[in-house]
C-alpha cells in the first residue's frame, strides 16, 4: 500500500507589472514581478480520490495575483508576498500554508540632460530581488529575502595565502589577485505573527542596506580569503537590520588567470607586470555560509 506523504500546487511564473501614476507630478514608477504561488492544506483526495472540488485552480490563484496587485502595492515584494499567502490561507478554509515566491527585475530610471526622467527606464544588470514567503495558518509568516545574479569585480584588494598544503596542492600563494564573483546573498526575518506586523517593516530600507553592506564591504576590505570578506559582510548586516535572525551569502569564483607571454620577446605579463588575463568559466571555488545572532546569555 501507498499513501501521500506531501503535496503542494500553485501556479508558477507569473508575469506582474505594475505602474504608478502621480497624476500632478507626472512621475511614473513601475515594478516587474515574477510570482510563484504554491498551497498546501486538506487536498489529498484530489490526488488520491480524484476528487477535484478541493482544488483552488490554479488559474484561479493567476488572477487573484493580478487583481491583489491591483488593490494593493507590491513593493515592497515581501509585503506583497505576505498579502498573497494571507489572501489563501483566509479565504479557502481548507488551505492551510501558502508558499509565495517573488522575483522582482530591475528597472532603472533613466537620466536625460542631468534629470531623472518621469516615465523612462533601463535595465543595467540582470541583477535580480527574490523573496520566500511562507503564511502558516495560526503561526505567522516567515520571510526570507534575497539579492541574487549581482556581478562584482575588483582588480585588486585580494589575496590567498598561508592555506592548507598537501601532496595534492598546485595552487600558488598569492597577495594580489583579481577577485569577482557574483552575489547571492539571504537574510531570514523573524517570523511575523500576522499580516499587520509585516506591514510596519521598511523592506525597502533594509534591502538596501545589505545591498550597500555588500558592495562597501566587497570594495573596501583588503580581503585575505572570500570567507573571511563574506563573514564581515554577514556580521554588519546583523547589526544593520535588527529584525533579522539569519544572513547567508554563496559567492562563486569568477576566475582571471594570468597569461604568460614571454615566450615572445620576453615580454612580461606575470606577478606584478601582469595586466592582460583571460577570464574562466569552470571549474570554479564556491564559498558559502550562514551566520546567525548569538543566543542571548541566560543570568
Amino acid at each position: 500500500m501507498s499513501q501521500l506523504s506531501y503535496a503542494r500546487y500553485g501556479k508558477d511564473n507569473i508575469r506582474l507589472y505594475k505602474v504608478d501614476k502621480n497624476e500632478k507630478t507626472g512621475v511614473q514608477t513601475v515594478v516587474e514581478q515574477t510570482v510563484c504561488t504554491l498551497l498546501e492544506g486538506d487536498i489529498d483526495v484530489s490526488y488520491t480520490k480524484a476528487d477535484n472540488s478541493v482544488v483552488v485552480a490554479t488559474d484561479t490563484q493567476k488572477q487573484t495575483t493580478y487583481i491583489l496587485a491591483k488593490q494593493n502595492p507590491i513593493d515592497p515584494p515581501e509585503q506583497f508576498a505576505a498579502i498573497l499567502g494571507d489572501h489563501f490561507v483566509k479565504t479557502y478554509p481548507h488551505i492551510h500554508v501558502a508558499h509565495v515566491k517573488i522575483i522582482q527585475h530591475r528597472w532603472t530610471r533613466m537620466n536625460i540632460d542631468g534629470k531623472p526622467h518621469p516615465h523612462s527606464f533601463y535595465r543595467d544588470s540582470q541583477e535580480i530581488r527574490v523573496v520566500e514567503a511562507v503564511t502558516r495558518e495560526n503561526e505567522g509568516v516567515t520571510i526570507r529575502s534575497k539579492i541574487e545574479k549581482l556581478l562584482v569585480l575588483k582588480s585588486t584588494g585580494s589575496a590567498f595565502h598561508g592555506f592548507h598544503r598537501d601532496e595534492f596542492t598546485r595552487l600558488p600563494e598569492t597577495w594580489d589577485r583579481i577577485l569577482s564573483t557574483e552575489v547571492e546573498a539571504g537574510w531570514k526575518w523573524k517570523t511575523f505573527k500576522d499580516l499587520a506586523e509585516v506591514k510596519k517593516v521598511d523592506f525597502n530600507a533594509a534591502w538596501e542596506q545589505a545591498r550597500n553592506i555588500t558592495l562597501k564591504t566587497f570594495a573596501e576590505d583588503d580581503s585575505a580569503s572570500v570567507q573571511a570578506t563574506m563573514y564581515k559582510m554577514c556580521d554588519l548586516i546583523l547589526a544593520a537590520v535588527p529584525l533579522v535572525e539569519a544572513v547567508d551569502y554563496a559567492l562563486p569564483n569568477k576566475h582571471y588567470f594570468e597569461i604568460d607571454l614571454s615566450w615572445y620577446k620576453g615580454l612580461k605579463n606575470t606577478g606584478k607586470d601582469a595586466t592582460v588575463f583571460a577570464p574562466q568559466s569552470d571549474p570554479n571555488g564556491l564559498i558559502q555560509c550562514t551566520v546567525t545572532r548569538k543566543p542571548k546569555s541566560k543570568l
